[in-house]
């Protein structure tokens, strides 16, 4: 059966997925890289970079899960660009001309333009569309293989608060951010869906992952 899922997605320990302050230059705002530093240190992302070493352990091992089953992948405009990309013809994404994910991808925007097709199998496509909606297409491009919802922050929380998440696993790194956008705002008892379980990392992140209850 096909899953959506939710794939090492951070947070800071007081619930922000993403800094104030949004930018070209300034993907995540204020926070950064400090969200992510946790995972460019690990052998996987060493290898997908095409650099030697990298740690083992546990945040290795979860960070291995991201890319497993994957056939389509469904972002929010934020994670696509910054604010006003839309209004750059010649804009297509953060990622150069071959993107890391190697599957289509579905962009939620109020501004849709021409679907983008990159090197290396990713096909950008531009969707106004409601979360249910959104996965119906993205599940049909991806035959069978399960849907990654890659964030940000606020198009996750609204996939949860239609209660279309199977699998997600949140990275809890050991950072205050004070503001940006928080993951799960408004989704009071949202833990009476799923099973959920909890691994410390000796970095200091905290791997928690919420399965839902049969899947």
């Amino acid at each position: 059966m096909s899953l959506t899922r939710v794939q090492h997605f951070s947070i800071s320990l007081d619930g922000f997925g993403t800094g104030e302050g949004q930018s070209l230059d300034t993907p995540f705002g204020h926070a950064g890289e400090r969200l992510h530093e946790w995972m460019f240190v690990t052998r996987w992302w060493h290898q997908l970079v095409g650099k030697p070493g990298g740690s083992g352990g546990i945040d290795d091992a979860f960070a291995r899960r991201h890319d497993v089953g994957i056939g389509a992948e469904i972002m929010g405009a934020r994670k696509f660009g910054p604010p006003g990309w839309h209004e750059d013809p010649e804009w297509k994404g953060w990622w150069g001309p071959n993107p890391p994910f190697h599957t289509p991808v579905f962009v939620l925007t109020h501004h849709t333009r021409p679907s983008i097709e990159m090197e290396g199998g990713t096909t950008f496509h531009f969707l106004n569309a409601s979360p249910a909606d959104a996965l119906e297409t993205a599940r049909k491009a991806a035959d069978g293989r399960d849907v990654r919802l890659g964030g940000g922050a606020t198009l996750i929380r609204e996939f949860l608060a239609a209660r279309l998440v199977d699998h997600m696993h949140i990275a809890v790194v050991p950072i205050l951010l004070g503001r940006g956008v928080r993951l799960l705002d408004g989704l009071e008892g949202l833990e009476k869906d799923y099973e959920i379980e909890a691994t410390a990392s000796p970095s200091g992140v905290t791997h928690v992952t919420f399965t839902r209850a049969g899947v």
